[in-house]
């Protein structure tokens, strides 16, 4: 997934003693559990689906049912159509945790926000957790250490624990879960990134998986050979057998088609749920006066930002007043810098590093274009947020953009990196097809909110706590 600079500060609020561990003295007591319905409510679980004008909710938008015993199942709870305030949502997670009796939940994690490599899928555990604890769940994360910060911190309401190593983090994390270390919790959240933790194995509670894309070629991009055969192994043979009856959440229609196609998960065991746009995230302020495209993500081989200067080196000499910025931070630095010294570059490319939200939103709002050259997305958060922001994207046809992405309507997709280049001087040098495509790109953008990720993710954990109480 793709990365999002923004500014975080630690919560360090005097924290209370419960059951579960330290909450801060400002968390909000959890709802009443309500009564369930005769014979037992079942909530309706959403599907995510995209038609001609965008996406939208199977069956109803913004909301979903529950089913009693004496409810026909075609018959559903009248839904308004128009979007929920910040009130309405959070007020709607917690009669959904309620409901379910999900009082606390426990996330597992690779990496945390504050990892100096985190990216799209820790900002998207962060944000979803934070609107969890503001409904009133009491939310641990556990994650890997992060160098710099405390093992044990608040943010924004959830609870976040770092201790292990990188690799080291997935067997004691789930053995920490197992003992209860951390404390008790009514359903556990696995977010699958490449390496599982394997949950299927030992969680006796409900429990849901995030598996946001397949790794596939990755392996072979980050890790030795040996490694990467035993990645491929893990993530191809051994993992689908595990989690073959463990719900799962996805990003997108095409990360679900992958992940039925290539690792032979069940189609009916998958849900989507899109991830949001922080409302921050909006037109304003003034266009670069000259072609300005920007690129943002971790500077690892997966983002491709080798192929993406190559390719806008060979059109550069048409458009002389082209500029490029990358933004992010990654181990491949030192490999793009020698490449815009060997190319004569330094005068129009540009990699800033990590830059603070106010500077990433400027950035997105004076681009032209907002490009990406990876290899794999679950979604490619980047590019809804500069759409919000009025710019056009340009980006590989892979599994995620295609769903961020409506081609030839809010963006252009190329089959192969090499494509990018004339793709993007085909925007750059129209600017009527620039300005249509930036309403369009504006228009989809709205229908993508934190709010509708956080309730679409709780319903599925929701409806399995559900069926563990009948069972």
């Amino acid at each position: 997934m793709s990365f999002k600079a923004t500014s975080r500060v630690p919560r360090t609020t005097a924290c209370a003693r419960t059951e579960f561990g330290s909450v801060p003295p400002t968390a909000r007591r959890f709802r009443p559990e309500r009564p369930r319905p005769r014979g037992g409510a079942v909530l309706e679980s959403r599907r995510f689906v995209r038609g001609p004008d965008g996406w939208r909710l199977a069956g109803n938008a913004h909301a979903s049912t529950f089913h009693s015993g004496d409810e026909g199942p075609d018959r559903e709870a009248p839904i308004s159509d128009s979007p929920m305030s910040d009130t309405e949502v959070i007020g709607k997670l917690g009669d959904l945790a309620a409901t379910a009796g999900l009082r606390r939940i426990a996330i597992l994690a690779w990496r945390d926000l504050d990892d100096p490599e985190a990216g799209g899928s820790e900002l998207h555990a962060s944000r979803v957790a934070s609107l969890w604890a503001e409904a009133g769940i009491e939310v641990t994360m556990r994650t890997s250490y992060a160098a710099g910060h405390p093992q044990v911190t608040w943010r924004n309401g959830y609870r976040v624990i770092r201790k292990a190593g990188r690799y080291l983090v997935f067997p004691r994390a789930a053995f920490s879960e197992m003992m209860g270390w951390h404390g008790a919790s009514d359903g556990l959240v696995e977010i699958w990134n490449g390496m599982p933790f394997f949950s299927p194995l030992w969680a006796r509670r409900p429990t849901v998986a995030w598996l946001h894309h397949v790794h596939d070629s990755m392996w072979e991009m980050t890790l030795s050979a040996r490694l990467a055969q035993l990645g491929r192994r893990l993530e191809f043979d051994v993992a689908p057998i595990i989690y073959r009856r463990t719900p799962i959440v996805t990003l997108s229609n095409s990360s679900k088609d992958e992940l039925v196609s290539k690792l032979h998960l069940k189609a009916h065991r998958i849900t989507v749920v899109p991830p949001g746009i922080d409302p921050s995230f909006s037109p304003g302020g003034t266009r670069s006066a000259t072609p300005l495209v920007v690129a943002v993500g971790r500077l690892v081989p997966v983002k491709r930002f080798a192929a993406l200067i190559d390719s806008l080196a060979a059109v550069r000499g048409r458009h002389p007043a082209l500029e490029l910025v990358i933004v992010g931070e990654g181990y491949e630095r030192e490999a793009l810098e020698a490449q815009v010294r060997e190319l004569g570059a330094s005068e129009w490319v540009s990699l800033p590093g990590r830059v603070d939200s106010h500077t990433l939103l400027d950035l997105y709002r004076r681009a032209w274009v907002l490009a990406s050259a990876s290899a794999h997305e679950g979604w490619g958060m980047t590019v809804t947020e500069a759409a919000a922001c009025g710019t056009p994207a340009v980006a590989t046809r892979i599994a995620g953009h295609t769903d961020a992405i409506v081609d030839g309507r809010t963006g252009l997709l190329v089959d192969v990196p090499a494509q990018m280049g004339s793709a993007i001087e085909r925007l750059i040098g129209d600017e009527s097809l620039r300005a249509s495509m930036s309403q369009a790109a504006i228009s989809y953008a709205t229908q993508f909110t934190w709010g509708a990720t956080a309730r679409g993710t709780l319903e599925v954990l929701a409806n399995e706590a559900l069926r563990h109480r009948r069972s």
